[in-house]
């Protein structure tokens, strides 16, 4: 063995490492991460484990359904090396035990997570920890590794993510063209209707809402109506209410409206009782309906499922209500995929719908993978992403993040299987990473918004008598405006341990970048200030780069500097060389405000936007 290679062992053995997730791509980093012999490996996960996990995440097995996949995992991969220590957290990457604090003390932290809010939060408790994060996916047979370093390579947030597709209200609630418009009728909106909370806005695009007020105002009416048949949850009407009201009275109103069906078919009303009596085959036969997922069920074998999910849903809701202390309004139920009751029930309320609308029906099958925005996962996928992953860490132990890569895993590509790139530097733009970031232990017993602003900041931080503001999460907590709050608690304002506070200079001369202020609560009880700043060095912030003037533009519309004789374009050479634009800083604005996304709806109606290519970032859900 060479001096090299044993110098990385050392490292390796010497290295704890923390595994964010234990799903697919978990389960093959840590058989990975054990047998290459990290000395310690730390495993986060708040998932159980599912029937349909089974066939890719190896390290689960039919008897541990139910069970917690970080502790099983542990379990499972400690018998290939029992000299490394492993531990294992069945909770929320998110949860306030997994502070700045605790992150600072890994070496490395791996992502292997399912969604993109939870992955940008390990991506700003990695800058802010200053922890190297190795960041990876899979979507089908691609796959993709990112090394992230503070301050050396782009982070997470450094490229836009595409945002969840959503749909035109009306397109949703009355004119449906594909299945998949009947499904998120059934998900987002009657199920939410009915057990949950009044429509999940975020299915939806309202920018044509005004377009269509007059119909707008009918779905609302309609809404209204299924809240009261919502007070009738458990009874024996129940069934026939909901049915008559979704797939009859409000079809017939909508053929009603005549100027719509002019270039498409009018939906078909149905009757619950007329059903029920075509139905006695399928009703004598429910439990092999129930358990023949895979095929496209008939009408009547929609309206069993129908029935029957309405019925076990019903008694959830009202058991959950029996036991509750508090306000019967606060009693839900919500979609998920591997929840049986409202994975029949949407499909069956989709596929009546359909029905309706004379839409190909789909299985139970397909309509799991659309509704769960599933792309199916890839087994060997998982597993040559996990081992790139580790191949990347070796060069992380070693510093040698000029050798780390961006790893794209691109089977059908015309030119090869793995095409690699060099790591990006670090957008001059993003909100996350290019700003300044530091520390302060604060006693939350005793600080105050005065605290903070007049002592820590003006002074510590050296801002003195710049013109500054002061935000958290929920919005605009000072400036120079806006001083109400200065006498507050920090915790009166909904400031905790690890809160995250960003700091604006707001100065037109020579403004520094924003600061990102992490909140750490002292250990000890502080005897003089009640905040006091986390390192022992000064710092320096560094200003924002210069901006370069706009152009003057002459009267005759021209910018200043060109000339157009006789039809033809010429441009003066500049005496000197303009300076880079400025990034454009995250505006903040004066109040907290919700702001809604909601990207314009197109042709294409595919679930799952699969692979990003100007970030490489692929997001899946592969829990």
């Amino acid at each position: 063995m060479d001096a090299e290679t044993d110098s990385l062992l050392t490292l390796v053995g010497q290295a704890r490492v923390l595994l964010v997730g234990a799903g697919g791509i978990g389960c093959e980093l840590l058989k990975d991460l054990v047998l290459t012999g990290f000395g310690e490996v730390h495993i986060v996960d708040l998932d159980t484990i599912d029937l349909s996990n089974l066939n890719r995440q190896f390290l689960f097995r039919h008897e541990h359904i139910k069970k917690s996949k970080a502790l099983v995992a542990k379990e499972a991969a400690q018998r290939f090396n029992p000299d490394v220590k492993i531990v294992a957290h069945h909770a929320n990457i998110k949860d306030s035990e997994f502070n700045i604090e605790w992150f600072d003390g890994f070496t490395i932290v791996f992502n292997a997570l399912d969604n993109l809010e939870a992955r940008r939060h390990v991506n700003k408790m990695c800058l802010a920890a200053n922890v190297p994060l190795i960041e990876s996916g899979t979507t089908g047979f691609n796959g993709q590794v990112q090394v992230i370093k503070k301050g050396v390579t782009a982070c997470y947030d450094c490229s836009p993510k595409e945002t969840p597709k959503s749909f035109p209200v009306c397109t949703i609630r009355s004119t449906p063209s594909q299945p998949i418009h009947c499904i998120v009728w059934g998900k987002s909106y009657l199920l939410n209707e009915i057990f949950g909370l009044s429509e999940d806005e975020s299915a939806f695009d309202r920018s044509a809402d005004a377009e269509n007020a007059k119909e707008i105002e009918e779905l609302k009416r309609e809404s209204e109506a299924l809240r009261k048949i919502r007070q009738s949850v458990g009874t024996p009407e129940f069934p026939q209410m909901l049915f008559d009201k979704v797939f009859k009275t409000d079809v017939i109103r909508l053929r009603s409206m005549e100027d719509m069906w002019k270039s498409r078919k009018p939906p078909e009303p149905l009757d619950y009782r007329s059903l029920v009596e075509k139905s006695s085959a399928e009703i004598a036969d429910k439990d092999a309906v129930l358990k023949n997922g895979q095929t496209i069920w008939s009408l009547e074998e929609n309206l069993v499922v129908f029935n029957d999910s309405l019925d076990r849903l019903s008694k959830r809701i009202l058991d959950m209500k029996a036991a509750q202390n508090g306000p019967a309004q606060d009693t839900i139920i919500t979609f998920d995929k591997d929840d049986e009751d409202t994975l029949d029930f949407v499909a069956a309320s989709a596929n009546i719908r359909s029905t309706l609308f004379g839409i190909e029906r789909k299985s139970k099958f397909d309509i799991k993978q659309m509704a769960g925005n599933i792309i199916p996962a890839i087994a060997t996928t998982n597993a040559i992403v996990a081992g790139l992953c580790v191949l990347e860490s070796f060069k992380v132990l070693r510093g040698e993040y000029d050798q780390a890569k961006e790893v794209f895993l691109t089977p059908f590509a015309s030119a090869r299987l793995l095409a690699s790139d060099r790591s990006r530097e670090p957008n001059p733009d993003c909100p996350v990473c290019s700003v300044f970031q530091t520390r302060a232990y604060v006693d939350l017993s005793r600080a105050t918004l005065s605290d903070l602003v007049e002592d820590f900041l003006k002074l510590d931080l050296g801002y003195g008598e710049k013109e500054i503001s002061v935000s958290s999460d929920i919005g605009i907590l000072y400036d120079p405006d806006e001083t109400d709050n200065l006498d507050k608690k920090l915790t009166d304002l909904g400031i905790t341990p690890d809160s995250f506070l960003t700091i604006i200079d707001e100065d037109d001369d020579d403004p520094c970048v924003n600061v990102i202020l992490a909140i750490q609560e002292s250990k000890d009880v502080l005897k003089c200030k009640p905040i006091t700043r986390a390192w022992s060095d000064e710092i320096r912030i560094p200003t924002k780069p210069k901006t370069a003037p706009a152009p003057e533009v002459n009267s005759n519309g021209q910018e200043n500097g060109k000339h157009v004789p006789n039809g033809d374009v010429s441009e003066s050479v500049p005496a000197k060389r303009p300076h880079v634009d400025e990034p454009e800083e995250g505006s903040i604005a004066k109040k907290a405000k919700l702001a809604s996304t909601a990207p314009a709806p197109d042709a294409d109606d595919d679930v799952v936007i699969i692979f990003d290519s100007r970030s490489g970032a692929i997001v899946i859900d592969d829990d």
